[in-house]
Formats: C-alpha cells, structure tokens, sequence
C-alpha cells in the first residue's frame, strides 16, 4: 500500500495538476504539541485537506496532493479539522522512516509505519540540500515540484532495494530496531528485548553486531538522547522529567550519558538552542 501512495504522489507532482509545495514559518517559538526532529521531513495530503500552523500562506490549508517540507529542527503542527490522510516521511542518516496516518474527521483510524536503511550513492542527500535551498525560495514552485518529485523516486527505489537486501536476520534487526524506536520510553533491556523477540540476550548481542555498526545498549542510548533532545528544545521539563520521560531511571546517569554524547550538559544544550532562536 505504502509503495502505491508513493507512486501516486509521484505521478501528481510530476504531471500538470500543479500540487504546491510549502515551508514552515518558524519564525515564532514552537507551539504546545509541535513536532519538532532533528532530521528534514516532507508531509503529503494524500487524501482530504488538513491545516498547518506552522504555515502563513492561505492559513496554512494543505489540500490533496500539496506537501510541506520541513528542515531539520524546524517544528510545525498538523491540524485535523475533517478527514485526511497524511503521509510523513522522515529522512535521518541512517534510514527513510514512513507514517501514513488515517483520520475519519473524529479519530484516528490507523497508522501505518515502516522504515529502510538509506542504501547506495547519496541522491537523498543531494536531493535535500536543493530542498533546503529551496526554503530561501518559496515562490519557485517549478523547481520544489522537480525536486520533490526526485526525493519521492528516491523513496520508491530505497522500498525496492529493501525487499531484495533484507536477510532473515537483517528483518529480525530491523524489527528489533523498530520496536526500540517505538517504546525506547519503557524500561527496555537486554534481556526483556530479548524475551519479546523469542531469542536469547546473546542472540541479540549478535543481531547488533553483525547487522549494525553500534551495540545494543549504545543504540538504546541514541534513540533515548534523541528523544531527550527533542524535549529539551521543545518543553519546559524539568531534567529529571526529560530523563524519565525517556526511559532513563537515574537522572544523573541520564546526565553523564548525555555529556559524553553531546560534551554539554543537558541544561546547556537548552541554553545553547534557546540562545540560537531570532
């Protein structure tokens, strides 16, 4: 299904029906429920209509086939108004990460999620820094539309790669990986990440070790540090909140782990980003 909603959207930014492509207004700090990565994205309205706080032309209103693309730490706040579905996609170094979210104008009806390791020469990444030149230039919507239409074939042929590269066990891993990412919050370990998988805590020692570059414990800690990231720049909480909210138990370790990551503290990393902000 995910590979069809692609391929339709690729059809609709290529041909005449002329979809506009949008970028965020963050010139005001980010809102209560924002989303804020630190990695570029590109929403599409694959079906209805939704709003955008973060976006000043025609109030923000995206309708079918238009898409907004948002640099890395940059925020912006889908408003559902009546029904739509949404497709978002994430572009971090390692992988492409897809949602396609279903409302029925009163709740969400389903969401579908999946990820692909990011494979091959760096078209992606070539492809991003025109996006992010295009920012600058949000009038030239021939040039967002090509580009667009660039990233989304990109997409196609990473899917397409995926299912002729993926092993048994680069499955397994990246079902592990996905399960990490989505409940890293939790009091996650070795041997309880292990039990949900059906496999020994060896096993999964192994999985990270032949199919990733860092350990099970390190690719915890990165996805927690992450999250604790997005928190600090995006919320109010208190340090020992982040940390908690984040699946570290001791603030205090959750500190030290934090400095030898970032070589700040997690308050100087707040400090650091509020003092970049206009």
């Amino acid at each position: 299904m995910l590979t069809d909603v692609i391929e339709t959207l690729f059809r609709s930014v290529s041909g005449s029906g002329a979809p506009v492509v949008r970028f965020p207004d963050n010139s005001q700090p980010p809102p209560e429920l924002a989303c804020v990565v630190s990695f570029p994205r590109i929403e599409f309205v694959v079906e209805g209509e939704v709003h955008d706080r973060s976006i000043t032309r025609d109030k923000g209103l995206l309708r079918q086939g238009d898409a907004v693309y948002i640099p890395g730490g940059k925020w912006n706040l889908t408003v559902w108004d009546r029904p739509a579905v949404l497709l978002s996609i994430l572009f971090s170094k390692e992988k492409l990460g897809f949602s396609l979210q279903f409302w029925d104008g009163k709740a969400f009806t389903g969401t579908d999620k999946q990820s692909v390791p990011r494979l091959g020469p760096r078209v992606g990444s070539f492809l991003l820094q025109a996006m992010n030149e295009s920012v600058s230039l949000p009038d030239d919507q021939q040039t967002a539309r090509c580009v667009v239409a660039g990233l989304l074939s990109h997409c196609l042929e990473q899917l397409s790669n995926r299912a002729q590269v993926l092993t048994r066990s680069g499955a397994l891993f990246e079902m592990v990986k996905k399960y990490i990412d989505e409940n890293a919050s939790l009091p996650l370990t070795r041997e309880n990440v292990a039990k949900r998988f059906h496999i020994t805590p060896n096993y999964l020692s192994h999985l990270f070790r032949k199919s990733g570059d860092i350990g099970f414990s390190e690719y915890l800690n990165h996805v927690r540090l992450e999250r604790a990231k997005l928190l600090l720049k995006g919320y109010e909480l208190k340090i020992k909140e982040v940390a908690s909210h984040c699946g570290f138990v001791d603030s205090n370790y959750f500190c030290r782990v934090f400095r030898k990551s970032t070589a700040r503290s997690p308050s100087q990393y707040r400090s650091q980003w509020l003092s970049q902000l206009p």
